[in-house]
């Protein structure tokens, strides 16, 4: 099991060591920040809400060790931003099995995982391989359309 609705530090530790990661202080500081809203968050927010804790250098390895182990996965925003969020039970190292629209606010620029929305299947012609889907819904959330 990859992870649940209910997160907490023993069960962030599980996860890294049972993607091959060692459950370092950063790593689980990290994952709690991703965790902490129900929208995806950049590598800049991130390091706004680490200070000092944690370096631009080491961050950066630590998301893209994340992705690589489909413990999160990156949705870019309307200003083609880097956004990461908690990958589904599916997804695996070097594969993500996320193919969700994604709905990114036109206001506050917030990206949202729609899973309950899945991608149709594509049929590719022989001798092509897919990679990855991207759909994308644009429109106001639910905090910036009480603001209108």
């Amino acid at each position: 099991m990859k992870h649940e609705n209910e997160h907490n530090h023993h069960n962030f530790a599980e996860l890294l060591r049972s993607n091959g990661l060692k459950a370092t202080p950063h790593r689980l500081r990290v994952l709690n920040e991703i965790t902490q809203k129900d929208a995806a968050i950049s590598q800049p927010d991130l390091e706004k809400k680490l200070g000092k804790e944690i370096d631009r250098v080491t961050l950066y390895r630590i998301l893209a060790s994340f992705e690589e182990k489909g413990l999160v996965h990156k949705i870019f925003d309307l200003n083609g931003t880097a956004t990461y969020a908690i990958c589904s039970d599916h997804c695996s190292e070097n594969h993500h099995h996320d193919q969700h629209v994604h709905f990114i606010c036109s206001v506050c620029n917030s990206v949202y995982c729609l899973a309950e929305i899945t991608v149709p299947k594509v049929s590719l012609p022989t001798n092509f391989t897919l990679h990855s889907i991207a759909i994308n819904a644009v429109g106001l959330c639910a905090n910036c359309q009480k603001k209108v």
